[in-house]
């Protein structure tokens, strides 16, 4: 899902592979160091993934590909 607020997108993901809450902090650091991301919120219990983001700067395949690189299979999300 996204929606659209001026310049700044809130995305939202769904992600797999969670073990443990310090799967959250990495998540967080590895999308919240992309351009254009504004904020990321890691939702332990519902691997939800929302991001605050410019669209113009990060795209979404570029969130699911940080969110890979930390070590989790992500897509986004249809609510």
């Amino acid at each position: 899902m996204t929606a659209t607020a001026g310049s700044t997108t809130r995305s939202v993901f769904r992600a797999e592979g969670f073990s443990c809450p310090s799967c959250v902090a990495k998540i967080e650091k590895r999308v919240g160091r992309l351009p254009g991301v504004r904020d990321v919120t890691v939702k332990f219990a519902s691997a939800r993934v929302e991001v605050d983001h410019d669209p113009s700067v990060t795209s979404t395949d570029e969130i699911i590909a940080a969110i890979g690189a930390a070590g989790y299979r992500a897509t986004l999300s249809a609510f």
